[in-house]
């Protein structure tokens, strides 16, 4: 009886083993046909009895399932697949099908990275792009630039979440985009090369077509990194979360300009006006030459009422700047805003002669300071306001001859 029964099971094992045989030719006749859909039903359909079947059929399953994913244009899962059929052959010490597989896995790479590049550069489809180059790094982890660059198209795209996922994905895996340039100079143009890697380098320069090999180390994206996702946070309204990165952006590069200003613009929409301030001072220390930091600390420290500051600053960004129009406005006009102190005291005064005349004084000598700046505000940009302001200063200093010419050009102006 018990001969009977293993002769039972036996013949089940064979029936079994069978029909795995007949269901992956049935794989393979659906993929010749390209019914990838029908060869999908099957693959699942074993997915439980191919556990128990030869190792040959083993390799051939995981193969053909890798294969059906990708006609199903199911990347991810198809390199999941290849990964399963290279562990197991690599375990039983014997490819059957990973070297088919590896190359399937380089062609699916090629293709995907193409459709990336080609949806950035030619259709500037940037979410088609981001997509396809977060899919190269998925199905070549190793491809690290490629969620930099998945990052980038999103934030073109406006799909400000998933560049900021992209970003968290680069700082969790420690990328810093440092690379090494093998440069080489070319003998005909005399120009410095970029040849890509030391063994090209090293080939080219046996040539003889070029000499000087120089190897050069690249900065890295790691400010980068951090200042974009502050910038993104910043345009999501996130303001804590944009100080953050944008603090921690500048510990890794305290010389960037640009990252300091980027966190005064935050702190300008936050009101914080104080805080700018000290950032356009550590921002001179960096640039002293730049005439938009001084005007900015012009700006700051009028609407502070700090009026003898803000002039300074204006005229030191006129000294950097000779034709910084605002410049020239905003520092007529801080000089002219002492006016309105002047004239509420003259009102006061209308019968007291003495204190008037004084007053009328002062209120010539403001137009006097105001007058040249004003006047090359109006070079630069002429407009009717301008016209109007400098014709009544004019007026009020007694400049006849200018008087009148203005008033004729405001005429002609209006």
């Amino acid at each position: 009886m018990r001969k009977q029964i293993l002769i039972f099971f036996f013949s089940l094992l064979t029936l079994t083993f069978f029909a795995q045989k007949k269901q992956i030719k049935s794989i393979e006749k659906a993929l010749n046909e390209k019914n990838f859909n029908e060869a999908s039903t099957i693959v699942k359909s074993l997915k439980e009895s191919i556990k128990e079947a030869d190792d040959k059929y083993k390799s051939k399953y995981y193969f053909l399932k890798g294969q059906t994913e990708v006609g199903k244009k199911d990347y991810e899962k198809a390199v999941t697949s290849f990964n399963q059929l290279f562990d197991f052959e690599k375990k039983k010490g014997k490819e059957r099908y990973s070297s088919e597989a590896r190359s399937t896995i380089n062609k699916i790479i090629q293709s995907v990275s193409d459709k990336a590049i080609s949806s950035y550069n030619k259709e500037k489809n940037y979410v088609e792009a981001a997509k396809y180059f977060y899919l190269t790094y998925k199905l070549s982890p190793r491809d690290t630039s490629f969620v930099y660059n998945a990052a980038v198209s999103a934030t073109q795209a406006e799909k400000y979440d998933d560049a900021l996922k992209y970003y968290k994905v680069l700082i969790d895996i420690g990328y810093t985009g440092k690379e090494t340039l093998y440069l080489a100079t070319n003998k005909a143009t005399g120009k410095e090369e970029n040849i890509g890697s030391k063994t090209q380098r090293d080939l080219i320069i046996k040539s003889g077509k070029y000499f000087k090999p120089v190897n050069k180390a690249t900065k890295g994206k790691y400010a980068t990194i951090i200042k974009n996702m502050a910038l993104l946070y910043k345009e999501q309204g996130k303001i804590d979360e944009a100080i953050v990165a944008l603090s921690e952006a500048r510990k890794a590069n305290p010389k960037d300009l640009n990252l300091l200003l980027n966190e005064g613009d935050i702190y300008i929409k936050l009101g914080k006006m104080d805080k700018f301030g000290e950032l356009m001072n550590e921002a001179i220390s960096i640039d002293p030459n730049n005439s938009n930091l001084y005007y900015n600390l012009g700006v700051i420290n009028f609407n502070q009422g700090k009026r003898e500051d803000a002039i300074k600053y204006y005229k030191k960004a006129i000294e950097l700047k000779p034709d910084y129009l605002e410049a020239y406005i905003n520092l007529s006009t801080v000089i002219l805003d002492k006016e309105k102190s002047i004239i509420e005291e003259m009102n006061k005064n209308l019968s007291n002669f003495k204190k008037f005349d004084k007053l009328a004084l002062q209120q010539k000598e403001l137009y006097t300071q105001a007058l040249p700046y004003l006047e090359k505000a109006n070079e630069l940009a002429p407009t009717l306001d301008k016209v109007k302001s400098l014709m009544g200063i004019y007026q009020a200093l007694e400049m006849n001859k200018k008087s009148k010419e203005f008033k004729d050009l405001y005429r002609s102006m209006r």
